[in-house]
């Protein structure tokens, strides 16, 4: 494997945070950046009114906490880097935001600062996904579990294969699959319940997602125990998410699991060919954990479950 591939492999796992904006320069070295720049009116700087501008887009980060800082730094020596939007296909008076979400909302949130520096872009849907991605890949200060669960979202909101994806996040494809095969297995709600954790990479997610699948502690469990390490920790200390994620960690250690007949034993379970959950062997009998997004199927799922159990029980008696 050459050198750059290495590099491209692990960027996924080696992760610094950044607390500054990324300095303009960063656009001439990253091709979806320099389309964004390209397709900019005139390269002019506009004073915009935040209410004007939307948010619609992908969440990328889990935890942003220096808006607060960041609103002190605009209001001292003003905002430095301006925020990226375009315009809105309807409403001629409205931008949708491409990035710059943390600016956004420090000026939203400032007393003294009643305008936002922006840049108006012409771009499709498509290329301001391109932009918003590439901006915080170009930064350097997603932490993996983000960049894995933006790269689900990016997957499952038909912005592309996984090639596309591993594109616009400068990774190679099989990180991407790496990654998504960790974020199906996390799940949503336990990711956030976590936090960015930054400085924990993906071997040390891969580790808790084949601890997760070894033992009978439901997600529910997890993400409840992710919470009170949040509450109760001290940011000043240490970082909650961090605290959040080594609770997990414990949690599942100390379930731990026994070798030989009687070891407790899971199966995956798939929905379209996407993992979705698992079926667990406990001492009383099977769990079932499902996972899906779909409200209706959920619903459907839940009333038709047992009359499922029942047909699934007769061909099983049925078989001998």
């Amino acid at each position: 494997m050459s050198d750059s591939k290495k590099r491209r492999m692990s960027m996924l796992d080696n992760l610094a945070p950044s607390g500054n904006d990324s300095p303009p320069s960063m656009m001439t070295n990253n091709r979806a950046l320099r389309s964004a720049r390209d397709a900019v009116d005139g390269h002019r700087i506009w004073d915009l009114d935040p209410d004007q501008i939307i948010d619609d887009r992908r969440a990328d980060r889990m935890d942003p906490q220096d808006v607060a800082d960041l609103r002190t730094s605009i209001e001292a020596v003003g905002q430095t880097v301006p925020i990226l939007v375009r315009r809105h296909p309807v409403d001629s008076n409205r931008y949708l935001l491409v990035y710059g979400r943390r600016r956004l909302e420090a000026v939203r949130s400032s007393d003294q600062v009643q305008k936002i520096r922006a840049m108006i872009a012409s771009m499709d849907d498509h290329a301001a996904i391109r932009a918003q991605a590439s901006e915080n890949t170009a930064r350097r200060d997603l932490s993996f579990i983000e960049r894995a669960m933006f790269a689900q979202q990016l997957l499952d909101g038909n912005f592309g294969s996984q090639a596309q994806v591993a594109d616009v996040l400068n990774v190679t494809k099989s990180a991407v699959s790496m990654a998504l095969s960790v974020a199906r297995l996390v799940g949503p709600e336990l990711a956030h319940a976590i936090g960015p954790a930054h400085g924990v990479g993906r071997p040390r997610w891969e580790a808790l997602t084949a601890a997760m699948a070894d033992t009978d502690v439901s997600q529910f469990e997890l993400i409840n125990v992710a919470t009170r390490a949040r509450e109760q920790s001290n940011p000043e200390s240490v970082d909650p998410s961090i605290a959040a994620f080594e609770a997990v960690v414990r949690r599942l250690k100390k379930t731990g699991t026994t070798s030989g007949p009687t070891r407790r034993h899971s199966a995956a379970i798939t929905l379209g060919g996407e993992p979705a959950g698992k079926a667990v062997r406990t001492k009383d009998g099977v769990r079932l954990d499902i996972r899906t997004a779909d409200d209706k199927f959920a619903e459907w799922l839940q009333i038709e479950a047992a009359a499922a159990i029942e047909e699934l029980h007769a061909r099983w008696k049925k078989r001998g």
